[in-house]
């Protein structure tokens, strides 16, 4: 989620020149300026709310512009003295709530097809899409909130499987226990290790063995065969852990949302920022670090994340 300015916002302004014959790059350019959610400043460039982001964004593009013989200035801008604040905090709300407009409407016509079945796909994408608007909602358009709810009643039909939460998990008989999963942790084994630690079992231990030689008297976790937590129906291990002990934390709801995503690859709620993370665990396993340390690793990632969401 965007981060809120204040009636004090200071504003990035990128100004820009490229030669007639670059063409392509000048669509380019265009392309990008739209992905960050700039608004134009009449003849002058386009504006972008102050911050670190922002300007790294402006500053990679401005050096891209430099680079097939244009022109290129970045510059901070305390005030307009034409447009008030608010004027061009409505500029930047206006063209967001363009943007939601244009999802419901494709959103309403995808609806049509969910009883048969046809258009997960469709809807997979738009998620993404509204992800990437969120991005870039700096003001909160209430529009936000009305396509997240439509979003949220496109359920999909789904395949079920009985599943652990069928069953009632005592959370008492999961305390200083040992838990154990597969080698070479990726994101969901990772996540799902910080949610035991953090929400379930405070003093867990965590192993790792083949499926044919886990310790018996440890619980299984993201394991293919056998008994314990794992993908159950449409849910990753994070979710069936986090619906089994019903923990109803809301950072931990997306960060559900996230693991499902990058586990699943089915695009089922739009979310990209766990992908991040697959990546680095998948860097770190490459430098021959053991089990544990990517265990270890891919927790206080979790927990960074967890902080994150919380902040916004």
């Amino acid at each position: 989620m965007a981060v809120r300015h204040q009636s004090d916002t200071a504003w990035l302004l990128l100004t820009f020149t490229l030669p007639a014959k670059r063409a392509s790059q000048r669509v380019e350019v265009w392309r990008k300026l739209q992905r960050y959610g700039t608004v134009p400043l009449g003849n002058s460039g386009y504006l972008l709310p102050s911050g670190s982001s922002n300007e790294e964004r402006f500053q990679w593009l401005a050096a891209a512009i430099r680079k097939h013989s244009g022109e290129a200035s970045v510059v901070r801008v305390e005030s307009i003295d034409n447009l008030a604040p608010a004027q061009l905090r409505a500029r930047f709300s206006e063209a967001r709530d363009r943007e939601y407009q244009d999802l419901v409407r494709q959103i309403q016509k995808v609806s049509v097809l969910l009883p048969s079945g046809k258009a997960e796909g469709r809807l997979g994408r738009l998620r993404v899409r509204f992800q990437e608007i969120v991005e870039v909602d700096f003001f909160g358009s209430p529009m936000q909130g009305r396509v997240r709810e439509l979003l949220e009643r496109a359920n999909l039909p789904r395949k079920t499987k009985p599943t652990l939460l069928g069953a009632k998990v005592n959370p008492k008989d999961y305390q200083g226990r040992l838990w154990v999963t597969r080698p070479r942790p990726g994101v969901d084994r990772c996540v799902s290790a910080w949610l035991i630690r953090r929400f379930i079992d405070p003093k867990a231990k965590f192993t790792f063995a083949p499926e044919e030689k886990a310790p018996p008297a440890a619980v299984p976790f993201d394991m293919f065969h056998g008994e314990g937590f794992s993908h159950h129906g449409d849910d990753c291990t994070f979710e069936t852990l986090m619906k089994a002990f019903r923990v109803g934390d809301r950072q931990v709801a997306v960060m559900g949302e996230i693991v499902h995503d990058a586990d699943l690859f089915d695009e089922k709620f739009g979310r990209k920022e766990g992908f991040g993370i697959d990546e680095v665990l998948k860097g770190w396993a490459l430098q021959d670090a053991s089990d544990a340390g990517l265990l270890e690793r891919g927790m206080q990632l979790a927990e960074g994340l967890y902080q994150s969401l919380a902040k916004r």
